[in-house]
């Protein structure tokens, strides 16, 4: 009888070990912590298998123990339930939790910063193409798609006003049209109708006042002229007087290395050439700020018909309202600029 409780006893003993080892092994392939240091992103692209995702892992020596991950993730069926995206394994992470962000798709948004000197589509794909999962020329491809753009309100030299400078939060995994489609949205939203009626007030279409914002941020960075060079811009058109805008010539050369517009260059034909047309070009030259674009609308009221830069070579302007005066501040911006 003895015997028979030891024997009991002992096979109690070994099941509560068993069960004690079974439950550190299961706390260890699931819950405990297997993420190194302060964690990575994780990049799993669409049509990505198993395999690819483990050695995605391995690559990126994020995971301590890629075998307590590979027994969770066969317990919990990954192989089958792999979503895209890009998600951050973070530090403290478990394998429970890792496999449960990719089996439900649980991504961390991507921060897209529209900024600095964008003056085409190809820059703009370009920039794109740096923080989504579709390539440069798959970007490219869809900005060049007339049907969309025709659909959107746009035509292909108009469409880059559609892009306002700003941070957009995207996940990794959206397709180029998902995004313009997005695109499209913050620029109906910024489009209010305050800003609308003031357009109207003007006498510009959202899309003329993007046009004229991008001439006047190349013309100055300091925001308090960029509503007096709107002003004079916006007099010009109202006298159906050429713009004579130097960035439009810039744009049309398309040279970073020309610092001097010379006489050649303003006979060049194009439709930019505001020196040879009157009125606006036929689309922006520059993804404008939305201050700028502010800045046309709130423009500054006033009777100068010229502006030239100031001899002090600090960015700022001298605005004339005649001829003689302009040319006058133009004299003296040369005398500085030929002793250099």
């Amino acid at each position: 009888m003895i015997a028979g409780k030891k024997t009991y006893i002992y096979i109690a003993a070994g099941v509560a070990a068993l069960g004690l080892l079974f439950s550190v092994m299961a706390y260890r392939t699931f819950f405990m912590s297997n993420i190194t240091g302060d964690g990575s992103y994780l990049y799993i692209p669409h049509n990505s298998g198993y395999n690819q995702l483990s050695d995605s892992l391995e690559k990126s020596g994020s995971v301590k123990s890629m075998r307590c991950f590979k027994r969770a993730a066969g317990f919990e069926g990954l192989e089958n339930e792999i979503k895209p995206g890009m998600y951050h394994l973070k530090p403290g992470m478990s394998n429970h939790q890792i496999i449960r962000i990719i089996k439900r798709g649980w991504q961390t948004p991507v921060r897209i910063t529209l900024s600095g000197n964008i003056r085409n589509v190809e820059k703009l794909s370009s920039l794109l193409s740096r923080k989504i999962e579709s390539d440069s020329t798959e970007i490219l491809a869809t900005l060049k798609d007339s049907t969309l753009t025709d659909s959107l309100g746009f035509n292909p030299l108009t469409f880059p006003s559609m892009f306002l400078p700003d941070t957009y939060e995207v996940y990794w995994t959206v397709t180029p049209k998902e995004l313009l489609l997005r695109f499209k949205k913050e620029y109906d939203r910024f489009w209010n109708r305050e800003r609308l009626e003031k357009a109207v007030n003007i006498g510009l279409s959202p899309i003329e006042v993007s046009t004229l914002a991008s001439i006047v941020s190349e013309e100055s960075n300091l925001k308090e002229e960029q509503p007096v060079i709107a002003g004079v811009y916006l007099n010009r058109l109202r006298k159906n007087i050429p713009l004579q805008a130097d960035p439009t010539i810039k744009f049309i050369l398309n040279d970073p290395s020309v610092k001097r517009i010379l006489n050649r260059h303003l006979s060049i034909n194009s439709p930019f050439n505001t020196y040879k047309h009157a009125g606006l070009p036929p689309g922006p030259i520059v993804i404008p700020q939305k201050s700028t674009i502010d800045a046309v609308l709130d423009y500054k009221k006033h009777n100068y018909i010229y502006f030239c830069a100031k001899p002090t070579l600090d960015g700022s302007h001298n605005f004339a309202e005649t001829l003689a005066e302009h040319n006058k501040n133009a004299r003296a911006y040369q005398r500085v600029i030929s002793r250099l």
